[in-house]
């Protein structure tokens, strides 16, 4: 049952690490989506930078020992927040974000600190 849950979790991170590694990639090269998005957020381009190092930088993080609950954290966070500008500025497709950050959520549990995770 244990390397149920390991690969499990390495499967769930893998899928995690692409479609934030994808998101970043969007968001650092000036994808003209992203870049309407982050105009539409109203806070300037900077912000989309900053999310997308955000990003890519949590998901190095999911594959560090012992530093992979802060990736998780950084990730819940930020689909928190993404929620949030859905919700009060970019309208009523939060359900994505809604999904990715639960996923994230179950990353963050399973290397909670004190918590012995192979994987």
């Amino acid at each position: 049952m244990g390397s149920v849950k390991t690969y499990g979790l390495i499967g769930l991170k893998a899928l995690l690490t692409a479609a934030f590694g994808f998101a970043a990639f969007g968001k650092l090269s000036g994808n003209a989506d992203m870049v309407a998005v982050f105009e539409t957020i109203g806070w300037g381009q900077w912000f989309r930078y900053v999310a997308g190092i955000v990003e890519l930088g949590s998901v190095i993080l999911f594959w560090i020992p012992g530093v992979q609950w802060i990736g998780a954290g950084l990730l819940v966070c930020t689909m928190a927040c993404a929620i949030l500008f859905h919700i009060l500025v970019l309208g009523p497709s939060f359900v994505p974000a809604l999904v990715l950050g639960l996923l994230c959520a179950v990353v963050l549990y399973a290397h909670r600190p004190g918590q012995a995770t192979r994987a």
